[in-house]
């Protein structure tokens, strides 16, 4: 890996220098635009509008459209002057538990190593942090934008993971949010049922990038010249029309994948889930209909 940045995590009045790393990358298959009859790349050049000239990446400033269509232009200079406190520090504000982050704040993470001055105190923070059971809530700026971020730890190394603004996340205004909605009790009980049914520990390695593969294939099969097999894709399934007979068929379905992978699992873990959530799922069941024949055996008092 190669640093991207450089600077110090400022914790009261001591300083840790560390670099930046960035902790994740995307293996998306890259392409490029070319022409579809011979395979030539594309290229763009940079016009300016205003006289129609190629212009050169030195010559290119960022601007600013002001609502009468008039561009401000700022220049380096401009920005060099803004009083970017954070620009090579990481300055911790405080301290707090985890669950209180919503996760819809993080943006990018990135891993920190310390400089090799700063490895004793980065082992002590790190080692202090990981026993307090927090995260540090700290201010950073990275290219030119100062963000909020926390730092946790990971496998022994700081993670940063950089958060937007309250007023970047968008307010969730959605039409039947006001709607009146009714759902049955029987019905939220078999929907409980089938969460409790599909509940296993979360293992990363369990899923991967289907189409990603698919797509390599086509790749691979295109350069060797042999004939390009399109996967089969899944049937769509039209919404079901009864709700109770659709959660039944998917927890009985979720059951039976269970039993398939319990050979897998470790024995005392996965049989224990499956008794329980067949359990879960009777005892569900069970209560489903009494409640649905409540209202008949009612009606036939009356009317004795």
């Amino acid at each position: 890996m190669r640093s991207i940045w450089k600077g110090a995590i400022s914790f009261g009045l001591v300083t840790i220098p560390v670099k930046l790393y960035s902790a994740t990358e995307q293996k998306d298959v890259a392409f490029h635009q070319v022409h579809r009859e011979d395979g030539g790349r594309i290229k763009y050049k940079r016009v300016c509008t205003a006289d129609g000239q190629e212009v050169s990446y030195s010559d290119i400033a960022k601007g600013f459209e002001l609502p009468s269509g008039d561009m401000v232009v700022l220049t380096d200079e401009d920005f060099a002057d803004l009083p970017l406190t954070t620009s090579r520090r990481i300055d911790v504000l405080q301290f707090s538990p985890a669950e209180q982050i919503d996760p819809i704040y993080f943006a990018k993470s990135y891993y920190l190593e310390p400089e090799a001055q700063g490895a004793k105190p980065y082992v002590l923070l790190r080692d202090a942090l990981e026993r307090s059971g927090q995260v540090a809530v700290v201010k950073v700026a990275l290219r030119q934008r100062e963000s909020l971020a926390t730092l946790r730890v990971r496998d022994g190394v700081f993670v940063l993971e950089t958060m937007l603004w309250p007023d970047e996340v968008r307010t969730a205004e959605f039409p039947f949010l006001d709607e009146d909605i009714d759902v049955r009790p029987q019905e939220l009980k078999m929907a409980e049922s089938l969460i409790e049914t599909m509940v296993a520990d979360f293992d990363p390695g369990e899923y991967k990038d289907t189409y990603r593969e698919a797509l390599q294939a086509t790749i691979e099969a295109k350069i060797a010249g042999k004939e390009v097999v399109a996967p089969e894709a899944p049937a769509e399934e039209a919404p079901a029309v009864d709700l109770m007979a659709a959660l039944r068929a998917s927890v009985e379905a979720a059951k039976k994948e269970r039993e398939g992978r319990a050979p897998a699992r470790r024995a005392d873990g996965g049989k224990a889930a499956g008794k329980g959530a067949g359990k879960a799922a009777k005892k569900a069941d069970t209560s489903a209909e009494e409640e649905e024949k409540a209202p008949r055996k009612r009606g036939a008092r009356r009317s004795a």
